[in-house]
């Protein structure tokens, strides 16, 4: 697995993609990168029992979720809940740059796992 460091030079000087500070979270490495109005976010896992290094040991480097803005976290989770949808998180969480998130179920989602926060 190639580290934030090794894949951040592509990102940033081949595509550049200006370098934008986060703070690591859940057993992560984070390296933020402005896509226009998208943030992309570089993991690399610090520990291999930490979510992304399951993940990576599992299904090995590539795309890990898609997370979106959305106005109101808790009634997005109650649409979610009502729509059928399988939660990872049933309440919001403290997450990277200290802003609430929820992950949405994969088997829920087309296979995709998706991240929800607050602007």
């Amino acid at each position: 697995m190639q580290s934030v460091d090794a894949l951040l030079p592509f990102y940033r000087d081949v595509l550049g993609m200006d370098v934008v500070p986060l703070d690591d979270a859940d057993g992560a490495r984070i390296a933020g990168l402005a896509a226009g109005d998208a943030l992309v976010e570089l993991l690399e896992a610090k520990r291999a029992d930490s979510p992304i290094g399951k993940f990576i040991a599992k299904r090995g480097p590539g795309i890990h979720h898609v997370c979106f803005v959305v106005d109101d976290l808790d009634a997005a989770l109650d649409r979610c809940r009502s729509a059928g949808i399988r939660l990872i998180d049933e309440k919001p969480r403290l997450g990277a740059e200290g802003k609430q998130i929820a992950f949405l179920h994969p088997s829920s989602t087309g296979g995709v796992l998706i991240e929800l926060t607050e602007p």
